[in-house]
């Protein structure tokens, strides 16, 4: 059967279940109190026998699912579990008698719900910024290099003479770059490759022989690949290859044969391939891979009219009612009505909205326009009521003020003022 993306209203006849557009239609549902037990949790249109008759009347023909809320789900859902909801962008009209019309899939994914939605993420592309912290996995490549591989220092090599067997000899590049021949003295080897070294090499003993027929093998090569690997080498820890950095407040990070680098305000791909080109500079074979594995923390401040005024984590996407709510409520005497946030923009100015959430938090209105979503280091003020700043002031000026340097008592007798 073909599913249409239509959820219908309550149908008029109110001895039918509701019926999902598409789907097998639920038999009629039973009256008495099973019934109403059934949908007594869902919106009235979720349950026949509690639908006003003008609701039914005035229910309008299928609309399309809006899709804000979820694709469809891939099977049927029972009658109660038939919810509608207000799509909050379209605004609140509490009297709009089509309002049941608009229905939502509110329960997707039924008892597990709980899981939450995949939704979009939470950023298109995400920026590294101070105390974020990097494991840089090191792998070697093991890939034909496009230049001839030339000498280091710590290189091993063999050099041997068909003519005269007494010059063959195991050689390492000394940390001056060169290696000792007999009859030579010191030869420069860094910077070469082995045939070049074999040519100086053939050059130089053609005074001592006709024909030297000298060879040169190559025994140990890449040794700063291979320092490099002994630097994060973590095989016997935690395993793999990596080093953790963590991104300075400059936004620099350091890394063995680089230094220190900029990372502040690349992405990841960004900085991986920065990294591969100035390592693939001094060493080749080796790809690094930074991966993220921790974030910088990010915190919202909360003072004023709350509960526990203080410094909160923000761990994911966090809105205003939410940061409220990680303070513990508001207290009563609070203006809900000019909440103050203030942020800090990309240049560090100090830039300041105030909002109003006391239709949703009084239940006047499901989708308060002051929900906004709050970024790091925002800063929240609840301000007090005028009955709270009535109060401050009396306190202030009359209690602490006058009546603290003149104090006045009186009583008043309600025995002789009494009669019969």
């Amino acid at each position: 059967m073909a599913r249409s993306p239509c959820l219908g209203p309550s149908p008029p006849n109110p001895r039918e279940g509701v019926r999902l557009t598409g789907y097998a239609s639920p038999p009629a549902a039973p009256t008495g109190p099973a019934a109403r037990q059934l949908g007594a949790s869902g919106h009235p249109a979720a349950n026949p026998d509690r639908t006003p008759p003008s609701l039914q009347a005035s229910a309008p023909g299928p609309v399309p699912v809006n899709p804000r809320f979820g694709q469809e789900p891939d099977f049927p859902i029972p009658p109660h579990q038939a919810l509608f909801a207000q799509d909050a962008a379209l605004g609140w009209r509490p009297r709009d008698r089509g309002e049941a019309a608009r229905a939502v899939f509110w329960q997707l994914y039924l008892q597990g719900e709980y899981v939450a939605r995949a939704r979009s993420a939470h950023v298109n592309e995400y920026r590294l910024r101070p105390d974020d912290q990097l494991d840089m996995i090191y792998r070697m490549t093991r890939e034909e290099t496009s230049q001839p591989y030339r000498l280091n220092v710590g290189d091993e090599i063999r050099v041997e003479s068909l003519t005269d067997p007494n010059l063959n000899r195991d050689l390492v590049v000394q940390p001056d770059g060169t290696i000792t021949m007999r009859l030579l003295g010191q030869v420069k080897a860094t910077g070469k490759t082995v045939t070049q070294l074999r040519e100086d090499l053939e050059k130089a003993y053609v005074k001592y022989y006709k024909v030297p027929a000298i060879s040169v093998t190559p025994l140990k090569m890449n040794t700063r690949l291979e320092d490099l690997r002994a630097t994060v080498d973590r095989r016997q820890g935690v395993g793999g290859q990596s080093q953790l950095v963590r991104v300075t407040p400059e936004g620099s990070i350091s890394l063995p044969a680089l230094g220190c680098v900029s990372a502040q305000g690349l992405t990841l791909r960004e900085l991986q391939q920065e990294l591969n080109e100035r390592y693939r500079d001094q060493i080749e074979g080796l790809e690094v891979i930074p991966v993220l594995v921790q974030r910088a923390p990010r915190f919202v401040y909360v003072l004023g009219e709350v509960r526990m005024p203080g410094r909160f984590e923000m761990a994911g996407p966090t809105t205003l009612i939410q940061a409220i709510s990680m303070a513990g409520g508001w207290t009563v005497g609070s203006n809900l009505r000019q909440v103050v946030v203030f942020r800090r923009d990309d240049s560090w100015r100090l830039v300041a909205t105030m909002v109003n959430l006391q239709p949703a938090l009084y239940a006047r209105q499901p989708y308060p326009p002051g929900e906004i979503w709050l970024s790091d280091s925002d800063v929240v003020i609840v301000p007090k009521g005028k009955i709270l700043v009535a109060d401050e002031f009396i306190e202030l000026v009359f209690t602490r003020g006058i009546y603290g340097v003149f104090p006045l008592s009186s009583s008043i007798s309600f025995a002789k003022t009494s009669t019969l």
